[in-house]
């Protein structure tokens, strides 16, 4: 399955839109995992703890729009659109949404 942020996929013209599919992937993060990012934030440096988190979120959050995608026969996914953001009592969940439109690319 081909995924880009763009609209086309080089080389390929788009033969069959399919329709607008998407992927959300909701993570908590719990305290223990908040209050090493809090030291981090203290001393400086990356919080590796949240990266870890939204990684996580982003690779189920593509696989189920993926799937979403397979499943209307698309071979590809163009123009991907990703968002993140805090949710929850204080943000503490974090949300990662993926979606564009899942189309049919002719054979290169």
């Amino acid at each position: 399955m081909i995924v880009t942020t763009t609209s086309t996929v080089e080389g390929r013209p788009i033969a069959e839109y399919k329709g607008i599919v998407s992927g959300t992937a909701i993570h908590g993060v719990n305290v223990g995992k908040d209050f090493k990012a809090f030291g981090r934030n203290l001393v400086g440096g990356r919080a590796g703890v949240y990266e870890d988190e939204i990684g996580k979120a982003q690779n189920e959050a593509m696989a189920e729009m993926q799937k979403a995608a397979e499943d209307l026969g698309a071979t590809a996914i163009v123009g991907v659109s990703l968002d993140i953001e805090g949710v929850g009592t204080n943000g503490s969940m974090l949300l990662v949404t993926v979606s564009g439109p899942a189309v049919v690319v002719a054979p290169g």
